[in-house]
């Protein structure tokens, strides 16, 4: 019962977002993500059930862009951190989800020593 399925499959911006929060929070120096407009200048980090809102996911013509706002410990280098972080976010969109990823933008909201 092994043939081959017709059909497209959908997956949601949302699902994308969620996909790429969860990596993130994997990653080695990620303390948490963060809104992209800063409240009073202060990074607020967002709950675990909120990582969407720190991920914007734009498609087009059949690729990916994601741009990712978080919060990384104090201590760490900011950019080879940032750098993990968006090549970790690559595999994870194009192993999970099987998508085309163009591009990772990573946005440092703030730092934060990790308690």
């Amino acid at each position: 019962m092994s043939g081959k399925v017709h059909g497209t499959v959908q997956i949601a911006n949302d699902v994308l977002g969620d996909l790429a929060g969860f990596a993130a929070l994997e990653c080695y120096g990620i303390v948490g993500m963060a809104s992209p407009t800063l409240r009073d200048g202060v990074a607020q980090a967002l709950s675990r059930d909120k990582l969407r809102k720190g991920v914007s996911v734009v498609c087009s013509d059949d690729v990916v862009s994601i741009d990712l706002y978080v919060i990384i410990e104090h201590g760490t280098n900011l950019a080879e951190v940032s750098h993990n972080l968006a090549e970790r976010v690559r595999y994870v969109l194009t192993t999970t989800a099987d998508v085309k990823v163009d591009r990772v933008d990573v946005h440092v909201q703030g730092i934060k020593v990790r308690k």
